[in-house]
């Protein structure tokens, strides 16, 4: 099977990584002054989300969660510890293993942040319906780089 890139492979407004890194630092743009109040950063309200969803949560879980690096999230969990939205602590069983939780003022901040993806929506002026098959090719691209990853 030949794939057909047109006449110019290289022409960088046919390139999907540049569109998905204009796209992602775009909409990431909008979330800033909605972070802001709150003092949060996105990938620091990302964690956030990830906790609303289940907590507590290992820093293991929420770097497969998060597809993010233990690493990268040590930072970002220590500033949240600082704000008082999230604890961290030894596992009970496994003194290596380091957990996440929300604190009273972490689970109180999810009720003013239902408010943000509305906030998001109306800004970008798109239907609801346009955004969600956005997510889904999104879906089939992240998955079809894990796949990728797999053969590499």
């Amino acid at each position: 099977m030949r794939i057909d890139l047109g006449e110019d492979p290289l022409a960088l407004d046919r390139q999907v990584c540049f569109a998905l890194s204009v796209a992602s630092r775009s909409v990431i743009a909008i979330y800033r002054p909605l972070l802001k109040p709150y003092g949060l950063t996105h990938p620091q309200y990302l964690v956030l989300l990830a906790l609303w969803d289940s907590a507590p949560r290992t820093v293991r879980d929420l770097s497969d969660v998060l597809r993010a690096e233990p690493a990268t999230l040590s930072p970002l969990l220590k500033r949240l510890e600082t704000l008082g939205y999230v604890s961290r602590g030894r596992g009970r069983g496994d003194e290596r293993t380091l957990t996440v939780d929300l604190t009273e003022k972490g689970k109180a901040l999810r009720a003013e942040a239902e408010k943000i993806p509305y906030r998001v929506v109306e800004t970008l002026g798109m239907e609801v319906s346009e955004l969600e098959r956005l997510h889904a090719v999104l879906g089939k691209v992240i998955a079809a780089t894990d796949r990728a990853g797999a053969r590499s």
